[in-house]
Order: C-alpha cells, then structure tokens, then sequence
C-alpha cells in the first residue's frame, strides 16, 4: 500500500514538474524547432516539382560559387574569432584581477557602451571612420601625410574583420570575464610560492581554469559571425559577399526557398561540425593540463 502511494506521489511531482515546463517547451518548440523544420522541408523539396530530392544539397557541395563563398565565411569568421578572443582575454584579465573590486561593475558598465545602439549603427559608423572620404583619410590628407585617398583600408576582408571584432568584444569579453572570477586566488598564490613565475602559473593554472570562458567566447563570436550579411554589404562594398548574402540573394531576390533552405542547412551543419571539433580539441587540451 505503501509502496502504491509512493509511487502515485512521483508521477504527481513528475506531473507537476511537466506541468511547469510545458509552457516553456511548447514556445521552444513553435519559435525554434518548427522553423528548422520548415527550412529543411524546403531544402529536401524541388523547386520545380515539389518532389522529394537531395539534389539542392548535391549543388550546394558541389558548385565552386557556393564553395567559395563558405570558405570566406569560415575564414572571416574564424579570424574575427581569434582576433576578439586574442583582445578580449586581457581585457577581462585586468578587469578580474587588477580592478578594486568596488569599481568592476563600472568597468563592465563601460564594455557594455557599445550595446548602447543598434549593430547597424556601429557597423555604418565604421564605413564612416574607413571609407574612401571618411574619417582616416581626411584626417592623414588634412595634415599632409597622404596627397589621395587611401584605398587598402576599406572595401576588404581586414576592414571586414575589424569592424565585426569590434562589435562583438563584449561578447567575448564578459564570459571570460565571469570564468576568470571563479578562479579561487589562493590557488595562484599557492603556485607562485611554489616558486613559479607569474607566466607559468598564468599558463598552469590561471588559463586552464579560465577555458570555459573561452570556449563560451570563441563559440559566441564564431557561430553567429559565419551568418553576418550586413558587414560584407556595408565595409566589404558588397564585393566581397559571404554565404548569409547569397541566402539572402537566393531567398529574397531570385525568390527559390528551396535552394536558399539548403544553403542555409549546409552552413548550419558546417558550423556545428566545427563547433563540435573545437570542443573536443578543447577537451584534450584541458585533459593534457591535468
């Protein structure tokens, strides 16, 4: 008898608890599973005839355009990727362990600033600051140090991978930020009595345990930079177009949902597969530490 109320007691809570989650769940589903669906049904179908085929996917992989413009997009994205991590651990590094205590909230006040406005906004002010008349150029020709223009600094990939490093710093630099305030001090004060230098217990124990942070950094600025289309269309003058823009072309313009769905099902795949490989990559690394 016993034994029956106990068990009716925990189908009860069971009950209560998806009673709770429910709510939660089915917006989960409708905002992101049913959408996934849908692109992938686009991507499985033939514009022509409507029939079930995996002929989108087999252009996609195989026609050099949509190679090409893949390989840029993992090539910007990978490099914005280093270069905010590479600027963005000092950043939280100071922050973490040389700011009063007292005074950090009003540092990440300040790193949240550019959050102030829009992306599009801070994406055009760079095309302001690099462009053929903008801020740089008419700052050197005013003061006599270029007679023209210079054109190596805007309409490419480097002017690409500025601006979007720039945008996304905050993003990178408030999770290594948290990782890095987790980290018990004792333990660095531990290693340096130890007779290690201030680098190798930076490299032996400070980085090691601050790799979460990094990890959520490096995936936060990667995934979302391979799907950027604005930045290509506004710093890269729209000569150097990325796959999300050619989603975009193949969506809007040339209206074929079902192309436009595979394209963008081969790069969420892509970008899952890298994701995954640096994960794992970061899990030896973390192990070999040890």
């Amino acid at each position: 008898m016993a034994q029956n109320n106990g068990a009716a007691e925990r189908r009860s809570e069971a009950a209560s608890g998806w009673m709770l989650i429910s709510p939660t769940f089915i917006y989960a589903v409708l905002l992101l599973a049913a959408p996934l669906l849908a692109v992938l049904f686009y991507a499985l179908t033939l514009k022509e005839t409507g029939g079930f085929s995996f002929g989108n996917f087999w252009e996609v992989w195989t026609k050099p355009i949509y190679q090409k413009l893949m390989g840029r997009s993992l090539t910007v994205s990978l490099s914005v990727t280093v270069v905010t991590v590479l600027l963005a651990y000092p950043v939280a590094y100071f922050v973490s362990f040389h700011v009063h205590p007292s005074k950090k909230s009003l540092w990440l006040f300040l790193i949240t600033i550019p959050f102030w406005t829009s992306y599009l906004i801070r994406v055009f002010l760079w095309k302001v600051i690099l462009g053929y008349n903008g801020v740089i150029n008419s700052g050197l020709m005013s003061i006599g140090i270029i007679d023209e223009p210079l054109q190596a600094i805007n309409y490419n990939v480097q002017a690409m991978i500025l601006t979007l490093a720039h945008a996304y710093a905050p993003f990178a630099i408030l999770p290594i930020f948290v990782s890095l305030e987790k980290i018990d001090r004792s333990l660095l004060e531990a290693g340096q009595d130890l007779g290690e230098s201030r680098w190798l217990t930076f490299l032996r124990v400070t980085l090691p345990l601050s790799m979460a942070g990094v990890i959520a950094a490096v995936l936060i600025v990667f995934i979302p930079t391979v799907g950027d289309y604005v930045t290509p269309d506004l710093i890269g003058g729209g000569k150097l177009p990325m796959i999300a823009n050619m989603i975009e072309v193949t969506m809007l313009k040339q209206n074929d949902r079902h192309m436009g769905s595979a394209i963008a099902m081969t790069a969420m795949l892509i970008v899952a597969v890298v994701s995954l490989v640096f994960l794992f990559l970061n899990k030896r690394f973390l192990r070999g530490a040890k």
